[in-house]
């Protein structure tokens, strides 16, 4: 075999030696220090682009700073921001029985009508026989049969009269097509 001029293929193979915790210690910090200069240099470039001028609530004091602290302040926000409602069973109930008729005039067929008043009906009795605090459940069950019929009624009603069907367009050969 040739000698070749690498010089690390005459050498044995040295084990790494372990570094110390000081010297991880200070890798560490070295990488703090640097990243820190990085953001800071970051931040006044944006500075200088104007980046943090004109925010919202720029001069104003901090909404709900220096009042006793509330551990569910987040919940709070998170309902406020997202206008979610948290009824009671009974108050709920009586709002889906309001808009029961929209909801099933969005549906086609007869058979998913009737499945969704009756799944309305199992959730007002099963509302009437929980005990739940708040105000009373005067929502009644709906009788299915009635309901679907006043569907089919408001469905007919919205169905636009058909006119006498127009003449199929006269075909044309491929040739004469623009």
């Amino acid at each position: 075999m040739p000698p070749t001029d690498d010089p690390t293929e005459d050498q044995p193979d040295e084990p790494e030696q372990p570094r110390s915790r000081e010297a991880d210690r200070a890798a560490a910090a070295a990488r703090i220090q640097h990243q820190n200069t990085w953001v800071d240099l970051q931040i006044r470039q944006a500075q200088e682009r104007g980046e943090f001028e004109n925010l919202p609530g720029a001069g104003k004091p901090i909404e709900g700073l220096g009042s006793e602290h509330d551990p569910d302040w987040w919940l709070k926000k998170l309902v406020e921001r997202e206008r979610i409602a948290v009824l009671p069973p009974s108050i709920a109930l009586r709002k889906e029985d309001a808009e029961l008729d929209e909801r099933l005039d969005a549906i086609n067929v007869e058979r998913d009508v009737r499945r969704e008043v009756e799944d309305f009906n199992e959730r007002v009795i099963r509302a009437r026989y929980s005990l739940s605090a708040g105000p009373p459940l005067i929502t009644m069950p709906r009788d299915v049969d009635e309901t679907v019929a006043s569907w089919r009624e408001r469905r007919e009603a919205r169905r636009v009269p058909r006119s006498e069907p127009a003449a199929p367009p006269r075909r044309r050969h491929w040739w004469n097509r623009r």
